[in-house]
């Protein structure tokens, strides 16, 4: 069985991101890149698009060198 999740592409040249509906198995483990993150800093980057996608491009380029 599967779960629909939104899954994001993101492009950290051109600053593009686009969404999509995504079936993911049930027995699939999802990754929270939020969960290390105090509470209120989550919920920071939770209630605001821009600061979430700012945090998730310098993880992605944090981990590529």
């Amino acid at each position: 069985m599967f779960e629909r999740c939104i899954g994001l592409a993101w492009c950290s040249s051109c600053r593009i991101y686009s969404g999509n509906m995504v079936h993911v198995s049930r027995n699939q483990v999802l990754v929270d890149a939020l969960a290390s993150l105090p509470r209120d800093q989550r919920e920071r980057l939770a209630h605001s698009e821009t600061r979430l996608i700012d945090f998730l491009d310098r993880q992605a380029r944090g981990s590529r060198g």
